[in-house]
């Protein structure tokens, strides 16, 4: 059986299998054979329903320096803040009345955000908004951490592998920064009973297509809940500054592939993908993607938290644009949906 059939079989495939797939990555009847079954599949579990989940950026301090972000601690040129609990609870005010039932609190890791800080503010959105769910991104922690933040009432967590080999982590980061950590911390996070996401760049500086069949063989493996990928896209003040941008149609095929391996998952069209071209996340949508999350952040700190280059920050990203963004998700026969949206669960993932 050609690995292709068996993906789309439902079978589990083996590292040097997903290898094989990614080589015929340029093969449009592949991609054709991916996409279809892919919006097949969300179609089937999630009808045309797109989530959009209300995105709080309440920090861009962070104590880790990363190579690639635009955050990162040794980066001089940020301007830095942090929104103030009344500020946080300020967004989801204004997000729960244009009709999100999902925050994601999002940030560096900010060691001014201690866990008691967080638990204050995760506890008093839980108390004031007890229909929404609330996803955390606030980076490596300690599974102590990760039990507090659960026990107060966060229910998701977002934290990206970011690659799943060793070596190519160890291009992305700096050396007091590990793989192992951040692999405990996810398998710390699921041991909890959060719906957890993981992820990874596509096309980031050294990723080989033997980097991206060992992403996705890990997917396979971990079963995340959701998983955030998008394509890599450089910031002028980091050591890559001068690399090119992660492919559009890669990042699609790939999309494709997570959605037909992992058919219930929670699937982002990410920011990164509308930056990199325009359209980028309708057809991210129609790749198998259900997910948006539009900025409830104050308009005043957007453009501060600056990830990588030209990220998009006004318009249709922005909360304000929700009218704008139900048109264009319709265009390609999608819905906006308000309501939590909770992983269905990943059970059998052998499909009819």
């Amino acid at each position: 059986m050609e690995v292709i059939d068996k993906l789309l079989a439902g079978q589990r495939l083996s590292e040097r299998e997903f290898l094989l797939l990614l080589e015929q990555r340029k093969q449009p009847e592949v991609c054709r054979r991916l996409r279809e079954e892919a919006e097949r599949l969300c179609l089937k579990n999630f009808g045309t329903k797109v989530y959009i989940r209300g995105l709080i950026e309440f920090t861009n301090y962070c104590k880790n320096n990363c190579y690639y972000c635009g955050i990162r601690r040794g980066n001089g040129g940020v301007k830095r803040y942090r929104l103030t609990k009344e500020e946080i609870l300020d967004c989801c005010r204004e997000g729960h009345r244009l009709g999100f039932r999902t925050f994601v609190l999002q940030g560096g890791e900010d060691p001014w955000f201690s866990d008691e800080r967080m638990v204050d503010i995760i506890e008093t959105i839980k108390g004031r908004y007890p229909d929404c769910a609330l996803t955390l991104s606030v980076g490596e922690k300690e599974k102590e951490s990760y039990r507090k933040f659960r026990e107060a009432g966060a229910d998701r967590y977002l934290l990206r592998h970011e690659t799943a080999d060793v070596d190519h982590y160890g291009v992305l980061h700096p050396r007091e920064m590990s793989l192992a950590h951040r692999m405990q911390c996810l398998k710390d996070l699921k041991e909890l009973g959060f719906q957890v996401g993981a992820g990874f760049m596509v096309q980031s500086p050294g990723q080989e297509l033997k980097n991206l069949a060992k992403d996705l063989f890990f997917l396979q493996e971990f079963r995340p809940e959701m998983v955030g990928m998008g394509p890599f896209i450089p910031h002028h003040e980091t050591k890559f500054a001068a690399e090119p941008a992660g492919s559009m149609e890669l990042t699609l095929f790939l999309l494709s592939v997570i959605r037909i391996m992992l058919p219930e998952v929670l699937l982002p069209a990410t920011t990164a993908l509308g930056t990199l071209g325009e359209g980028g996340r309708e057809r991210g949508l129609l790749a198998g993607a259900n997910v948006i999350m539009p900025n409830l952040s104050p308009e005043k700190n957007r453009k501060d938290y600056s990830l990588y280059d030209n990220k998009i920050a006004t318009g249709e990203e922005a909360a304000e644009g929700l009218e704008a963004l139900k048109k264009s998700v319709s265009a390609v026969g999608r819905s906006i949906v308000f309501e939590r949206g909770d992983a269905p669960g990943l059970g059998n993932l052998k499909r009819p």
